[in-house]
């Protein structure tokens, strides 16, 4: 067969064609403007969700050194994705990136992954959002069935006045002498208030959603407000108890590894890193704007790195004054904030914390499903999938039927799937992106080297070969069930790839009316 499996895109033609279009963006955007964005776009699930479970599972109070570590990885990846950006400024992201320079197979290998990615990405944080708005209801005495406030098989109990999940306040019970089998008990059975946000927001992605730079900003605003008001309270509460609860909860500050990778030690902090990688998933918006930076040689760079160096101070505080409040073994939930911030004592705090961050995802969740239709649409108009899911609807002018399709998965995830499991797939998919990324940055400076690239990622091939072996390092660091199921998705990929995607591709029929193939 003619065709070849490394087919690639005219990257010329590609250029071309999107020089043509009318609205070509302007160059309006600074530094500061960039790391606004940055950190609008960072600030999110991880440091409102994964903080607590991460530290709990894996790293203890070391967690911090694992937000560190993990923002190394980002850096590396993120000035590759800062040269693709302004490279190739085309929808489609690593998608695009890859197409035009690896080849075919693996545009569909990192399209297949962006959508596992973004799925369960969206599934991830609606979890953590149903934590949230549950201890919310609770603190205005208004109670949801427990058993509809989990996935399936969780153990819930009633302390205090409040369903929590049993593992999340085992150390509590213990330390005030209470036995969990005296209390009424109840097993989780679905998540009805994850499938509802997910429903709600797949409803409005069907409908239309205008964009507005004016409600953007105010979200952005609302998620920074949040964590300084964490960390204001969390240090006034410690300063005040002379830091003593924070003396104890640190200490060991590295746990001894428990005889299991990944659990505790040294092993526990690669994990953790692995695992809080979420935390930063969303830098590579900056990327995105390349087209729309004034000077990309120089405000780029300082937009990503600007942006990763403020989250990731933000998060180090986060993290450590979370551990100092609350004794790691205890932050096994999917809303730590908001019990570190219910440690202080200050009510209004608390509210404050739990509304913005109720807030701050539920903007994560939309624009992780409307990535989602994004690139389902723009594969199927490269022909790899299905015509139905690039169908927009004649009235809303929406991808009605993938944001259905997409929706009505994500919602089952959700809210049958624990945390972690959804986590741990997220971070996979992601970091397998970071490193065909970096990859094809190398190919490309090899293959096109005489290419105008506005942004140039220093050090080449050092910073990607560093970025693929930190992504492939903390990728090695998840569990095996989390590596087969990844196989599994992309076996699944590879089936539609070969019965479908191959066939109807048009950059394989281009190939062929050029050789003069006759296509199918």
């Amino acid at each position: 067969m003619s065709s070849s499996l490394f087919a690639r895109k005219d990257l010329t033609a590609m250029l071309a064609a999107t020089a043509g279009e009318k609205g070509e963006l302007k160059r309006v955007l600074g530094p500061v403007n960039l790391v606004t964005l940055g950190i609008g776009a960072v600030i999110g699930a991880g440091i409102f969700v994964v903080t607590g479970t991460a530290a709990a599972q894996f790293a203890g109070p070391a967690i911090v050194l694992s937000f560190v570590l993990a923002g190394i990885g980002c850096a590396f990846a993120g000035l590759c994705y800062a040269e693709f950006a302004t490279l190739i400024p085309i929808a489609g992201s690593a998608y695009t990136y890859s197409y035009a320079t690896l080849g075919e197979i693996i545009a569909w290998i990192i399209g297949w992954d962006l959508i596992l990615e973004y799925a369960l990405g969206a599934a991830t944080v609606a979890v953590g959002w149903s934590g949230y708005v549950n201890s919310f209801l609770q603190d205005l005495h208004i109670f949801i069935p427990p058993q509809l406030t989990a996935a399936p098989g969780t153990d819930l109990v009633l302390y205090a006045g409040r369903w929590s999940r049993l593992g999340s306040i085992q150390t509590q019970l213990t330390q005030a002498g209470v036995a969990a089998s005296s209390l009424p008990h109840v097993a989780a059975r679905f998540d009805l208030i994850a499938f509802f946000v997910i429903a709600f927001i797949t409803f409005i992605l069907v409908i239309g959603v205008k964009e507005s730079a004016n409600i953007n900003s105010a979200i952005v605003i609302i998620k920074v407000a949040v964590v300084l008001v964490f960390i204001g309270l969390a240090a006034v509460a410690l300063t005040r108890l002379h830091w003593a609860p924070l003396a104890a909860n640190w200490h060991p500050y590295i746990p001894p590894n428990t005889g299991k990778f990944g659990q505790f030690g040294w092993s526990g902090i690669l994990r953790g890193a692995s695992e809080v990688f979420f935390a930063y998933i969303g830098f590579d918006a900056v990327s995105t704007a390349a087209q729309e930076a004034r000077n990309p040689q120089k405000d780029m760079p300082f937009g990503i790195l600007g942006t990763l160096a403020i989250c990731t101070v933000l998060y180090i505080l986060v993290s450590g004054l979370l551990t100092g409040l609350i004794p790691y073994t205890s932050l096994n939930v999917p809303d730590p904030v908001a019990v570190g911030i219910d440690a202080t004592g200050v009510v209004w705090g608390s509210a404050l914390v739990k509304i913005g961050a109720i807030a701050g995802l539920t903007s994560v969740i939309l624009v992780m499903l409307m990535a989602q239709s994004r690139i389902l649409y723009t594969m199927s108009r490269d022909g790899l999938l299905w015509q139905w899911a690039g169908r927009v609807h004649r009235r809303f002018r929406t991808p009605y039927i993938s944001s259905i399709v997409v929706g009505s998965f994500v919602a089952v995830c959700a809210s049958v799937f624990p945390i972690d499991t959804l986590l741990e797939m997220v971070n996979i998919g992601t970091l397998l992106a970071f490193v065909i990324v970096c990859g094809g940055v190398w190919v490309m400076r090899v293959r096109r080297p005489e290419m105008p690239r506005p942004f140039r990622t220093p050090w080449v091939p050092l910073v990607p070969i560093l970025g693929i072996v930190i992504c492939a390092g903390l990728m090695a660091a998840l569990p095996l069930i989390t590596w087969l199921r990844l196989i599994i998705w992309l076996a699944i990929g590879m089936v539609i790839y070969i019965s479908y995607g191959r066939r109807h591709s048009t950059v394989q029929q281009e190939r062929a009316r050029a050789q003069g193939t006759p296509t199918r």
